[in-house]
């Protein structure tokens, strides 16, 4: 990916004082260029995302030589804490979830030189405007530039109120047509998912971010394009002459998309009953991956030109309908079962759940793509709880060979080929063939080979969102979603959710936990098909 031009930025940092300064004798990452100076501030810092995630990534950039010379984090939350309690807390979460610590090697007593809190409420608009003074102070004494990157690690009903007050306040700007050479001090905003809950929910919400921001100041993160599995996607496939002539409905049957979890849905039984599995990953993770895999080139690896790719293919879904959403999906809930021999109670005994509820935790879609290269090749795509493990892949599926040269039963044992991207727990690709067993006769058995990043590469592959992190201090929007994205997918998802909610109780299956899904489910697949048991 491209790195922005940061001379400017560098001059600056190169006349910050060392010694004011926690990061100025960082090691920089080889033929790497900085990232430009900045404050993170983390709206919701006193949250679960903040201490298991968002700081630990932090740390890890850190640890790796990512970081700019110039920086700090700014947390903003209501509790009663001091700077120190605040840096405890976050200590305590980068031992337990960064990838490596280590408590001698001076780096968070680093990290921790330049993480601050602030108390506030987010409809306090005094809050907001001391926040401005203690971050024009950091400029001054760490070296940020005047740079600030908010994250909203909020619920979703303080995205529009907290960008409002941070328009009223004057701390962000919009980028100015006339900025010289030397670029201007810059202002971006990262929001978490949901981005509403349905189009018009999503439309609204953009209207209220660009009362305020420029479509270029706002990065819609969805954790799943950090990892390093999905960025592959596009290397694997623009990048390799073996694959991308056949990547269209020529030679490919059908395309899997499967994301399975194993846990429940613990405590957020509230949440989840205004979600479900569509609303909550099937609209924005499974999408995602779907609009990457099924994309045209792009003209270049520019933000827009690959997103304006994806919005394409996000145009092209065949809209499911009426009797078609019969026809074309399956919703289910999961039933009193067990995972790796342990009970586990079903949906409706879990805690704050209607034991009436209607919620889906399974779901399951057939989705066929109208364009030239897609025409007539189904997308399958899945997702449920309490499934038998958690894993994520991408399986694509070759058709067979038209003819059959060894004879009828060697024949029925030849499976086609499927080449499998896995994104979690082990990320990597393998290729499943057909070869022939060792011994005077002709006998093809299917063989896989592998690849993994940890085995190939001799590192763990970085947290997606160390990646995110990084992408949107240097500016780079190309793994989060446009606002055009957003609207497209939830308006496919919308016309599902209505039939479903028309339907009511009617035509929801039921699964026992640790079982694959409701039986139902393999019916949406076409001839000999079946699901891929992971």
């Amino acid at each position: 990916m491209r790195w922005l031009d940061v001379d400017a930025t560098i001059d600056h940092m190169n006349k910050t004082p060392a010694a004011d300064n926690p990061f100025a004798d960082a090691d920089s990452a080889e033929g790497r260029r900085a990232p430009p100076p900045c404050a993170v501030v983390l709206f919701g810092a006193s949250g679960d995302l903040t201490r298991r995630k968002l700081v630990p990534a932090i740390y890890n950039l850190l640890r790796d030589g990512h970081l700019p010379g110039g920086f700090a984090i700014v947390g903003f939350a209501r509790r009663d804490w001091s700077d120190d309690q605040f840096r405890a807390e976050l200590l305590d979460g980068v031992r337990e979830h960064a990838r490596s610590f280590s408590e001698d090697d001076g780096l968070w007593e680093r990290l921790a030189g330049a993480t601050f809190y602030h108390r506030a409420s987010f409809d306090d608009a005094g809050g907001f405007e001391s926040l401005g003074k203690r971050l024009a102070g950091l400029d001054d004494d760490l070296g940020t530039g005047g740079n600030r990157l908010f994250y909203l690690a909020t619920a979703p009903e303080y995205f529009a109120p907290i960008v409002g007050r941070l328009g009223a306040a004057g701390l962000v700007q919009r980028p100015s047509a006339a900025a010289g050479p030397r670029g201007e001090p810059w202002t971006r905003v990262i929001v978490e998912k949901p981005f509403g809950h349905d189009v018009e929910s999503a439309r609204e919400l953009n209207c209220a971010f660009l009362d305020v921001l420029d479509e270029s100041q706002i990065y819609r993160i969805d954790h799943y394009l950090g990892k390093e599995t999905v960025q592959n996607i596009l290397a694997f496939r623009f990048s390799n002459g073996i694959f991308e002539p056949l990547w269209n409905q020529k030679y490919i049957d059908h395309v899997q998309i499967t994301v399975s979890e194993d846990l429940g849905v613990g405590s957020r039984g509230p949440y989840y009953e205004s979600s479900g599995a569509l609303r909550d990953m099937m609209q924005n993770h499974i999408l995602q991956l779907l609009s990457l895999v099924a994309m045209e080139p792009p003209v270049s690896l520019d933000a827009d030109a690959i997103r304006d790719e994806k919005v394409k293919v996000l145009r092209s879904m065949r809209p499911l309908r009426g009797e078609a959403v019969l026809r074309s999906s399956v919703r289910g809930q999961y039933v009193a079962g067990s995972i790796l021999g342990e009970p586990v109670p079903g949906y409706r005994e879990e805690e704050r759940v209607d034991p009436a509820s209607v919620t889906a935790t399974y779901v399951a879609l057939r989705v066929s793509i109208d364009s030239w290269r897609w025409a007539g090749v189904p997308f399958y795509l899945r997702h449920g709880k309490r499934l038998p493990k958690k894993a994520t892949e991408i399986a694509i599926q070759f058709r067979v060979p038209p003819m059959r040269l060894f004879g009828s039963a060697t024949a029925r044992s030849v499976q086609p080929n499927v080449l499998i991207l896995n994104i979690q727990p082990d990320e990597g690709i393998s290729l499943r063939f057909g070869s022939k067993v060792p011994g005077p006769d002709i006998r093809v058995r299917p063989v896989k080979m592998d690849f993994r990043y940890g085995h190939s590469f001799g590192v763990a592959s970085p947290d997606a969102y160390e990646r995110l992190l990084l992408d949107a201090i240097t500016g780079d929007s190309t793994l989060f979603t446009r606002r055009d994205e957003v609207e497209h997918a939830w308006r496919f998802i919308d016309e599902i959710d209505r039939a479903w909610r028309d339907a009511g109780a009617d035509g929801l299956r039921f699964y026992e936990a640790g079982t694959w899904g409701p039986q139902e489910a393999d019916d949406l697949l076409e001839g000999d098909d079946v699901w891929r048991r992971l």
